[in-house]
């Protein structure tokens, strides 16, 4: 039997806005201008779980594993969103942003629900969901901001190499496998050192709430290996689709606002 675990109630919660009062006491002393979205944020993060908690309350009691999956694929669509802003100027970067994100995602979750590795229980399908969401939005959009970058700056050697008689895939290609990995370093980094540095959050989750720490260790690791893989998906396939966006059905380079 799991020792009973000792969780903050609504007056932990609201204790722990002194440490909110610390943060923005520095930022105002500091003159960083920071205040006021040190304070916005506060006030988005409390109302925003609070209302995605409502939510999942009735998608765990009433909607079962659809309501799940649609869940997953509200938050694929934000995410998209998100990591297409990134890549702003790089043509239809968002769109590239949200196929990348929702390949990587659908890849790695059927994977673990198929093999049995998760349960198909809503409580599992959108937690699980939102960490692969979320690390692919990163990936994604790391890889879009590195091209965009690149397009830029290197828009003459680029041209370059299409006067040479290079095909635009080719032309660009260093570039792309550049962002690619810029866009892999923070999950590569990130498996390299867990447990070393600190508990991740799955993981302390589990542990928090009384499971064994050799049990928790088992899924965390299973979602270090997902997180690598939705990365992995993710930059590829938004890096593929904006490359292609970059250039015409002459294999010129566009211009970028």
């Amino acid at each position: 039997m799991n020792p009973e675990v000792s969780l903050p109630g609504w007056g932990g919660v609201a204790a722990s806005l002194a440490l909110v009062a610390v943060a923005v006491a520095i930022a105002y002393r500091q003159r960083l201008r920071l205040t006021r979205d040190l304070l916005a944020a506060t006030a988005r993060a409390a109302i925003q779980l609070a209302a995605v908690g409502a939510i999942l309350l009735i998608v765990f009691a009433h909607t079962g594993l659809p309501g799940a999956l649609a869940w997953v694929a509200v938050m694929v669509v934000i995410a998209g969103q998100v990591a297409g802003r990134r890549g702003a100027g790089l043509p239809h970067a968002r769109r590239a942003a949200t196929i990348g994100v929702a390949a990587a995602t659908a890849a790695t979750l059927s994977v673990l629900v198929l093999l049995g590795v998760i349960s198909t229980q809503a409580r599992v399908v959108v937690p699980v969901g939102g960490m692969i969401v979320a690390g692919a939005m990163q990936a994604a959009g790391l890889a879009l901001h590195r091209m965009l970058e690149d397009a830029r700056r290197a828009r003459p050697g680029i041209e370059a190499r299409l006067c040479l008689g290079l095909p635009a895939s080719e032309a660009f290609a260093p570039y792309r496998r550049s962002a690619l990995r810029t866009a892999l370093i923070p999950a590569i980094d990130a498996t390299k050192v867990v447990g070393l540095i600190s508990l991740p959050g799955a993981m302390t989750g589990l542990i928090l709430a009384g499971v064994d720490p050799l049990t928790a260790i088992r899924y965390q690791i299973v979602v270090m290996y997902m997180l690598l893989a939705a990365a992995t998906i993710a930059a590829a396939s938004s890096g593929a689709l904006a490359q292609r966006a970059l250039f015409d059905d002459a294999h010129r380079l566009r211009s970028m606002n």
